[in-house]
């Protein structure tokens, strides 16, 4: 394409300051400025209609540049604030990083209601109220496990929208308990980040499920990949997940490599994941393969956190049979992360490969 038609890439830096940063954001919607690129991207300009770029590597560890139009930003900021009833004047937090489209939604939808998201970075002493805030169920676990600072600052919001990785249903309870209205979202940069909150799809969203596989359409797409062939089949973008529709409700069941082969026995990593969590929620559980010449894959399992290893082996093989118990559980500092929320396995099974 001739880049007389195109428009310029301006990158963002994830320090920005946020009042200079929505001006730019602004104009970059309305078409007076350049689009804005945040995280990792080299592409030096983008299709005309483009407004955001978002570098995202994703689940499957291949990066990619995702172009959004201001349509689909707009219709996105919108479609969260009407399922919230947010009015105008309401405030947002901002607790994640500017390098992701789930900070950009906080920014668009803040400009939505006629306000800028506070910047949680600035605040040294008690966080401020707010009407909303985003957080991913890293953050979450923290809140409920020794950060009293963000635990009463999720307590005072009218709602928290938790996303970017599966929560667990042991964490979910565990944060009703301490009375947070939590929404989970499900959604990818490829749909501007959250566009299902709790199971419902947002309006403008339509949901299909494909051989298993969970389909969206909708007015919050992306526009293409700016580095790669954009994989669109009349409208609908296929994802990566595994779900289905129960009660006109979205219930996702996890990525469809999130399933290992040992011994010939299928064995559902999140499903690993859960049942952990769900019996101790003080606890980040991450399940893992290694390749092995013998069984093909090998359950591993890494915690952070202190634990009993036999009361971890009885609880998966009393849930999920014997199956499910793990060849060697680890005990980490840490749980590497694949973007702002989900487990990075391939690397966990590099450095237990290389101990």
């Amino acid at each position: 394409m001739d880049i007389s038609s195109q428009r310029r890439i301006l990158r963002v830096g994830p320090t920005s300051e946020i009042s200079q940063l929505a001006g730019e954001i602004t104009s970059a919607l309305v078409g007076i400025g350049p689009c804005l690129g945040f995280g990792q991207i080299t592409s030096e300009f983008a299709p005309a209609n483009t407004a955001i770029v978002i570098g995202t590597s994703g689940s499957s560890g291949d990066s990619k540049e995702v172009a959004l139009s201001a349509a689909a930003l707009i219709a996105s900021a919108r479609a969260s604030n009407a399922f919230l009833g947010a009015k105008a004047g309401d405030t947002w937090s901002l607790l994640l990083p500017l390098t992701h489209i789930a900070a950009v939604n906080v920014i668009v939808r803040s400009m939505e209601l006629g306000t800028l998201p506070i910047d949680l970075k600035e605040f040294k002493d008690e966080y401020p109220k707010v009407n909303f805030t985003a957080i991913v169920p890293t953050q979450l676990f923290r809140a409920l496990n020794g950060d009293d600072r963000l635990l009463r600052h999720l307590q005072n919001a009218d709602a928290v929208l938790v996303g970017g990785a599966a929560l667990s249903p042991g964490l979910r309870h565990q944060a009703e308990s301490q009375l947070i209205k939590i929404i989970t979202t499900y959604g990818m940069t490829e749909s501007c980040g959250g566009c299902v909150y709790d199971g419902e799809a947002l309006t403008g969203v339509e949901i299909k499920i494909v051989h298993g596989k969970i389909n969206l359409r909708g007015s919050v797409l992306a526009s293409s990949y700016l580095n790669s062939s954009w994989d669109l089949d009349v409208g609908w973008f296929e994802t990566s997940d595994l779900g289905e529709i129960i009660a006109g409700k979205l219930v996702v069941y996890g990525r469809v490599d999130d399933v290992i082969i040992s011994g010939g026995e299928n064995i559902s990593l999140s499903a690993i994941e859960n049942a952990l969590t769900q019996e101790f929620p003080q606890l980040q559980c991450a399940a893992f393969s290694i390749e092995d010449p013998q069984w093909g894959q090998v359950l591993q399992l890494a915690i952070v956190g202190d634990f009993d290893s036999e009361k971890v082996f009885q609880v998966l093989e009393t849930s999920l049979g014997s199956i499910a118990k793990p060849k060697n559980i680890y005990r980490v500092n840490s749980l590497p992360l694949l973007g702002i929320g989900k487990i990075d396995r391939k690397t966990l099974a590099k450095e237990i490969s290389f101990e």
